[in-house]
C-alpha cells in the first residue's frame, strides 16, 4: 500500500513532497505554518486577505489606525465610496508581510501567496495590481489566485519581470472556470503552473451554489484531468476539500494528481493563527454543527461553525478602518442589511442582521468560524486532556501523518 510520500509534486526542474497547505485567511495560515511546510518539503500559503491588518498585527504598522484617522469624518455616513486605500501603502503593506515571510524560510518547499479576487477594497483592479505585483517584488515563490475568476489577473502581472519565473496557480471548482481562465490568459501566452481544483466540502467561500452536496471533488477532477489530455496541456491539478487522511491523498495521487492542498486539520496546529480557545471550539464540532449559508457579503455560500458570534450580529460596518469588501462604488451586501435593520428599528441601541455579516470586522476578531466539512472528524486526531479540552498538534505532526499514514490510519501524538 502506498503513502503519499512516494510520489512528488514536480514544478518545472523541482520537486517537492505533494502536500500543499491551504490560504486560509484573515492570518489563520500564519507565516509560521507555511513555513513549517517549505521547511519539510512541501508547499505552505500565507494569504493576503486583509493584509494591512495582518501586518499591524504581526509587525506593529499602524495603517488599519491612520486609515481610519484619515476617514473617521464618515463613520456615520452611508455612503462609502470617500473610503479608499492608499495603493503606496497597500505595496508597503503587502511587502512586508511576503518579505518578512521569506526571510525566514528554511529548507527545500516553497512559500506562495493566496490572492483573493473578492476583495474589491472600493478600487478591483488597482488594489489588486498592487497586491499581485507586489507579493512578487517581495519575492513571494508564487501566487495562487483564488475567490474570482481572475480573467485578468494574468494581464495585471505580464510585464513583471518576475511573471515567467514565479509559480502562478488559479483555484477552481469547475471545468468551465478553467477554461473562462485559460481563454481570457491566452494572450499572455503564459499557462498556469498548477491548479488547485477546490471541491464541495472545502471550508470557508465555496465555488458552488447552495446544491454544493450535487457535486464530487473526485468527478470533478477527472473530468478537468480528461478535457486537459485532449487539450494536450500538461498543468499539475492538486485537488482540496475534505481530503482528511493520508489514504484520501493518496487515492487522488494514485489517480493522477499532482499534490493535494489541505487546510482543515491544521486549523488546530500550534501555529495556526486562531485562538487557543477557538480551536478547542473546532474540536468540540459535531457534524450537525456545521452549516452553509449566504451571510458573506461577497455573494459566495460560505461554510462556518453555526455557533459563530458573527451570525447574527448587527456590528457598526466598519468601512473606514477596513472596507476590503466595498465595490468600485463603494458598496457593500452587508452595509445594506444594517441601513434596514437600523430603519427598522428607530432608536435601538442594538440591531441583529441575520442575513448577512460584517466580514471584515468578523474575520479581523476571529468571530466567524470558518471550516471544512470534516472539521467534525478533528477530535480523532489528537487525544483529549483530563479538563475535557483537546491536544494541540504540530503543524509538522499533522504534515507527516498526511505524508506517511497509509489507508484510514491516522497517527496521534505520543500519550
Amino acid at each position: 500500500m502506498k503513502c503519499v510520500d512516494d510520489f512528488r509534486l514536480r514544478l518545472g526542474k523541482q520537486e517537492l513532497v505533494p502536500i500543499v497547505t491551504g490560504g486560509m485567511g484573515v492570518d489563520i495560515s500564519t507565516a509560521d505554518l507555511a513555513l513549517e511546510a517549505a521547511r519539510l518539503g512541501g508547499v505552505g500559503h500565507i494569504s493576503d486577505a486583509m493584509v494591512p491588518t495582518v501586518s499591524d498585527r504581526r509587525y506593529n504598522t499602524r495603517y488599519v489606525k491612520d486609515k481610519l484617522r484619515q476617514y473617521k469624518y464618515n463613520v456615520a455616513n452611508d455612503d462609502k465610496s470617500d473610503v479608499q486605500f492608499d495603493l503606496a501603502r497597500l505595496a508597503e503593506a503587502t511587502e512586508t508581510h511576503v518579505r518578512r515571510t521569506m526571510e525566514r524560510k528554511r529548507g527545500t518547499g516553497l512559500i506562495l501567496i493566496n490572492c483573493m479576487e473578492k476583495l474589491t477594497m472600493n478600487a478591483p483592479k488597482e488594489t489588486l495590481r498592487v497586491r499581485l505585483r507586489s507579493a512578487l517584488d517581495a519575492g513571494i515563490d508564487g501566487i495562487t489566485l483564488a475567490a474570482g475568476l481572475h480573467l485578468g489577473s494574468f494581464a495585471l502581472m505580464e510585464d513583471h519581470p518576475r511573471f515567467r519565473d514565479a509559480r502562478l496557480g488559479i483555484i477552481v471548482s469547475s471545468l468551465r472556470a478553467l477554461q473562462l481562465f485559460l481563454k481570457k490568459s491566452a494572450r499572455t501566452r503564459r499557462l498556469p503552473d498548477y491548479v488547485v481544483i477546490e471541491g464541495p466540502l472545502a471550508g470557508g467561500h465555496l465555488g458552488f451554489g447552495m446544491d454544493w452536496a450535487k457535486y464530487d471533488l473526485a468527478t470533478i477532477v477527472a473530468e478537468i484531468r480528461a478535457w486537459l489530455g485532449t487539450e494536450r496541456l500538461d498543468i499539475p491539478l492538486v485537488p482540496a476539500g475534505g481530503i482528511f487522511t493520508g489514504g484520501d491523498a493518496t487515492a487522488f495521487l494514485e489517480q493522477g494528481a499532482a499534490a493535494v492542498q489541505v487546510a482543515t486539520r491544521f486549523t488546530v496546529a500550534q501555529e495556526c493563527g486562531l485562538p487557543d480557545d477557538i480551536k478547542q471550539e473546532y474540536f468540540k464540532a459535531d457534524e450537525d454543527d456545521i452549516e452553509v449559508n449566504g451571510i458573506s457579503p461577497t455573494g459566495y455560500p460560505m461554510r462556518m461553525l453555526k455557533n459563530s458570534p458573527a451570525i447574527g450580529d448587527g456590528i457598526r460596518p466598519n468601512c473606514e478602518a477596513y472596507g476590503y469588501l466595498l465595490d468600485a462604488h463603494g458598496r457593500c451586501q452587508y452595509i445594506d442589511a444594517w441601513n434596514r435593520e437600523v430603519a427598522a428599528h428607530p432608536g435601538a441601541k442594538k440591531v441583529r442582521v441575520w442575513d448577512k455579516t460584517c466580514l471584515c470586522t468578523q474575520m479581523r476578531n476571529f468571530d466567524l468560524w470558518t471550516c471544512g466539512h470534516t472539521t467534525y472528524r478533528l477530535k480523532e486526531t489528537t487525544r483529549a486532556l483530563p479538563d475535557g479540552s483537546y491536544r494541540l498538534l504540530s503543524a509538522e505532526h499533522i504534515f507527516n501523518d498526511y505524508r506517511y499514514s497509509k489507508g484510514d490510519a491516522i497517527a496521534l501524538p505520543p500519550g
